[in-house]
């Protein structure tokens, strides 16, 4: 089986959490995958540099400006710090953007209604898997940033749940495969505001009601439709759930 894990951005935000959670992933046996998201650090950056950061529908706008720093910042420093600690751990890692080994190519999403920038959506058979798989079955265990590329010289900065389902999807045609998201709450809530409120599996009918009634708005809705995607093309598992548990169980289970 390989376990394609994704962390998000407060995770990585929390050094404490990250170290630990990295400890964890060493410890996951078999072939495995790490896609990662980008934290603060790069609106941080943009601020220092006076690069206004724009947000629309909740999504930031990479401009030409932008696209620099987020490239600079998720496949540079947070992709090399945590291939640093995955070794100093054991964990023999190479960090990698979409670009590199042409390995996750990506189309600049259209500019209709909203126009986003420089960013990217991914088609799962354009990854080259087989290039992937042979950095598995080199001992190497892959690690992603969500900067992608659209095989015409630019970069583009992708949804890092999306990188995760769709290497996920690629990879499924050549191994079983389970995608799991990693984030600081104990998976999908009923109640926000109550972290023990765990709503263990989720099927496609309990997912259009939980959106129906509010229980799953904002953020978790891309996540979860990324982990149906998932499973409609062949992932055998998606489990949502906390950074600390990731070989502990619990989280919520995402089913057809």
């Amino acid at each position: 089986m390989l376990n394609i894990v994704k962390i998000g951005g407060n995770v990585i935000d929390d050094e404490a959490l990250l170290a630990q959670f990295l400890s964890d992933f060493s410890a996951v046996r078999g072939y495995k995958i790490l896609v990662h998201g980008g934290g603060k650090l790069a609106t941080k950056l943009c601020d220092a540099l006076h690069i206004s950061t724009q947000m629309l529908e909740g999504r930031r706008v990479t401009d030409a400006e932008t696209l620099k720093v987020v490239s600079m910042v998720y496949a540079g420093w947070i992709n090399k710090s945590i291939v640093a600690q995955l070794h100093a751990l054991g964990c023999h890692s190479v960090g990698l953007s979409g670009a590199d080994g042409n390995a996750i190519p990506a189309v600049r999403r259209s500019p209709v209604p909203v126009d986003y920038g420089f960013v990217g959506d991914i088609k799962p058979g354009q990854i080259n898997a087989s290039f992937i798989q042979s950095l598995l079955e080199q001992g190497l265990v892959p690690v992603f940033s969500a900067i992608t590329h659209d095989a015409h010289g630019s970069l583009l900065n992708s949804n890092a749940d999306s990188v995760a389902s769709s290497l996920a999807i690629a990879m499924s045609d050549m191994t079983p495969t389970r995608l799991i998201f990693c984030f600081e709450k104990n998976g999908v809530l009923r109640d926000p505001n109550n972290d023990a409120s765990v709503i263990p599996e989720i099927t496609r009918e309990l997912y259009e009601e939980y959106k129906a009634d509010g229980a799953i708005s904002g953020g978790m809705i891309p996540k979860i439709d990324s982990a149906f995607n998932a499973i409609a093309f062949g992932v055998k598992e998606v489990v949502i759930g906390h950074a600390r548990a990731l070989n502990r169980g619990g989280g919520t289970t995402i089913s057809s």
